[in-house]
């Protein structure tokens, strides 16, 4: 069970001993790391954090405000890391009202300056249609019907 005081990574860490660290200016030791922080500022609406961990050749001007996006799971598939460059592959799971979807993006990472950045990466979104009866994509084990698949 995780409670408002977890880490959105899913790594059972409170957000101040995880992610929260690198929000407030530790630098991200991994490309998993960075990873897992930018995916925690994507659930937490921290547009300034992923603007400055993002390679400014890539960068987007900005990010929209008013995301409907609620990000409910993080799954790390693969990492690697080789010298100054690093890739991660993983699957979010994300709500945008009833619907429910999974982003599975292979992330490229350079280390510029000792601090990790995000390059780009190439994404696929799948829409899933989970049944009250199946477990829930949150990842908590439930059926989907006891935790967030409603109605």
């Amino acid at each position: 069970m995780t409670t408002s005081n977890d880490c959105p990574c899913g790594s059972g860490l409170p957000l101040a001993a995880c992610c929260g660290r690198y929000h407030h200016g530790e630098p991200a030791p991994t490309p998993e790391a960075l990873m897992r922080s930018r995916y925690s500022a994507f659930a937490l609406g921290l547009s300034d954090y992923l603007l400055q961990s993002w390679a400014p050749e890539t960068r987007p001007a900005s990010l929209p405000d008013d995301d409907p996006t609620q990000w409910v799971r993080l799954e790390i598939l693969d990492h690697d890391e080789a010298g100054d460059t690093g890739t991660v592959h993983f699957r979010a799971t994300f709500r945008e009202g009833r619907r429910w979807g999974a982003l599975d993006e292979r992330s490229r990472f350079r280390r510029e300056a000792g601090r990790w950045v995000y390059v780009d990466g190439e994404p696929s979104v799948a829409r899933l249609k989970p049944g009250r009866n199946d477990p829930c994509p949150c990842g908590s084990g439930k059926k989907g019907k006891a935790c967030c698949v409603r109605g």
